[in-house]
């Protein structure tokens, strides 16, 4: 339980609906206890007066007499029936309060968890797949609202009736109570066994399911290669095995879940046949009622479920422990991300990095080795390189997705640590290396970065990063809904909705991250020219591996093994004949070649 004592302040808020439904439990319970009471005094004023009632036969006293025992069994019945009506308003009533109360502790849970990830660093979800991920805010959070709900309801039920009819039962007669109710602890350990192996072979096919469903979605997300390659008799019968294992699981569960109610009806019969047997011979010695044996009867199938639900109840709470604390696992991740002075002064754009060392801290890598270099407001600089040079690390520096390891990196003369972090990322535009587009039309998702842009804006956006054109020839134009990750657009054109998104923003610091790699030399120019626009009112930050994105910048850094080992102007690197140049003359030889 000492996980799940994280949830009392969930518990605490909601304590009015907790109270009121332990109240609703309480009377509920009373009055289900009245009917067997009054079919005890119903069975019992059958039973002495038959003989009176035969007594005169054939006389007009025996009608009068069939007319009270008619007029009390109806009285009996309609009371039993009015009971029942009332203990159904107040079980609907207890459902009301403290099932609505789980919900909505697992609306306030789930909002909690996924607030939480979203402070969390870019480290974290290195370390973590998304599955996992999703896992927790979903699958373990609906097993905590189990203990929440039905746990906390079955548990408080469970006290408040047996304390109520096992007090009522002493009372009647101890040594039938004691006898009727021996098999019901049986019953309550074997359901709670029978409970754990359901719930492990349960698991055991919630793991058989995700693996089954990854499966399909890669194979309905990688269908172009799955049958460029022709391997779509592979895959179904890849497919075909994993369903096998999935029949298997689900038909051991199947299995256990077959033993499940013959054990509980026939302890229950156990139960009834010794309350039957022991209240029989008191009967028969006087000392109990044939009425009080029925009552008896009634009272143990009332405690039958409910001290069975016990076993039920604790593998529910194990579950829940189990899942709450992977969740607290998450919860207590605390992101080294923060700003510390909450710093919310304009923006301009003057970047500068001051011997900057990085290293990534879930792999390990040294991405950048004491970096130096300041860009002016308004200036631009390029960042060229070959892959795993740490281009792309400094983006993820200036828009503060990590802390650097060793210097420091100041924006407008102030530490970047010192900003607001919202306030910070609003000023910044930035175009990632792998473009991530939503399953929406191409309209929000070129607005995303801002709710409040109007049509013009959005459709200069497109003009700037040469994609008006193309969103012009969409039946539906800027209402075109994309596919999954944007799977509706080509790989060029997925970068430049990309583009739009920042640009529409007017940031005061443009990040472009190998923006421009899926698109032809003709419209890099293209777009690069209306950049040039823009880029005066912004300073901007051009990573790329090709050389022609380097043209516009005011400044351009070489980097190899996250080290600057050249840098200056275009005319002053290639004067250089260094590394740069080479890069040059190659590319200009690709481009010759392929116009």
């Amino acid at each position: 339980m000492k996980e799940l004592l994280y949830l009392n302040k969930y518990l605490l808020n909601y304590k009015y609906h907790l109270l009121l439904g332990t109240v609703f439990i309480i009377i509920t319970n009373v009055v289900a206890i009245l009917p067997a009471q009054i079919v005890r005094h119903v069975i019992n004023l059958v039973k002495e007066n038959i003989d009176l009632y035969r007594l005169f036969d054939s006389t007009g006293l025996q009608e009068e007499l069939y007319g009270i025992f008619a007029k009390s069994i109806m009285l009996a019945g309609l009371l039993i029936v009015a009971m029942a009506v009332l203990r159904g308003i107040f079980l609907f009533f207890v459902r009301q309060t403290i099932i609505v109360m789980s919900r909505m502790i697992e609306y306030d849970l789930k909002n909690e968890i996924y607030q939480h990830y979203q402070t969390l660093p870019l480290s974290f979800y290195r370390q973590n797949n998304t599955g996992d991920l999703m896992a927790r805010i979903s699958e373990d959070v609906s097993r905590v609202r189990m203990y929440l709900g039905p746990a906390i309801m079955y548990g408080i039920n469970l006290i408040t009736l047996v304390i109520i009819v096992i007090t009522y039962m002493i009372i009647v007669n101890p040594k039938l109570t004691f006898y009727s109710l021996i098999p019901l602890p049986v019953l309550s350990i074997s359901i709670y066994l029978v409970s754990n192996v359901m719930n492990k072979r349960s698991e055991e096919i919630q793991q058989s399911l995700s693996s089954l469903s990854t499966f399909v979605q890669e194979a309905f997300s990688g269908i172009r290669v799955l049958k460029s390659f022709v391997r779509e008799v592979e895959s179904e019968h890849q497919f075909a095995r994993e369903s096998l294992i999935y029949r298997d699981k689900s038909l051991k569960l199947t299995f256990v879940n077959s033993l499940f109610f013959p054990l509980m009806m026939g302890l229950i019969g156990l139960s009834v046949l010794l309350t039957v047997f022991i209240g029989g011979t008191q009967v028969i010695d006087g000392s109990l009622t044939i009425g009080n044996i029925a009552e008896f009867i009634i009272y143990v199938n009332m405690l039958t479920w409910p001290v069975a639900s016990l076993g039920w109840v604790t593998s529910l709470i194990q579950r829940a422990a189990a899942s709450q604390k992977r969740i607290n696992e998450f919860l207590k991740v605390k992101t080294d991300i923060v700003s510390l002075q909450d710093l919310r002064e304009k923006i301009k754009g003057e970047i500068v990095f001051d011997k900057v060392s990085f290293t990534y801290p879930d792999s390990g890598i040294e991405a950048l080795k004491d970096i130096s270099f300041k860009v002016e407001r308004g200036q631009s600089i390029a960042i060229i390189g070959t892959t795993g040079s740490g281009k792309s690390t400094i983006a993820n520096i200036i828009c503060r997705l990590y802390n650097v390891t060793e210097g420091v990196v100041k924006i407008d003369e102030h530490d970047i640590k010192n900003y607001n972090l919202t306030h910070l990322r609003q000023a910044i535009g930035y175009v990632p290396q792998d473009v991530f587009l939503f399953s929406d039309s191409i309209k929000n998702n070129i607005g995303f970065g801002n709710g409040e842009l109007s049509q013009d804006q959005i459709i200069q956006a497109a003009k700037d990063s040469d994609l008006f054109s193309n969103i012009n020839q969409f039946p539906n134009g800027f209402e075109t809904t994309l596919g999954e990750r944007g799977i509706t657009l080509s790989g060029g054109q997925k970068q430049r909705v990309s583009i739009a998104r920042a640009i529409v923003r007017k940031p005061k610091i443009l990040i472009l991250d190998d923006s421009l790699s899926a698109v032809d030399t003709k419209t890099e120019h293209t777009i690069l020219s209306n950049l040039q626009r823009i880029m005066k009112d912004c300073t901007t930050v051009i990573i790329s591996h090709r050389v022609s994105s380097a043209k516009l910048a005011d400044h351009i850094l070489v980097l190899d093994g996250g080290c600057i080992i050249e840098q200056g102007s275009e005319r002053t690197l290639l004067a250089q004949n260094g590394v740069y140049r080479e890069l040059y003359d190659k590319q200009i030889q690709v481009d010759e070649i392929m116009p």
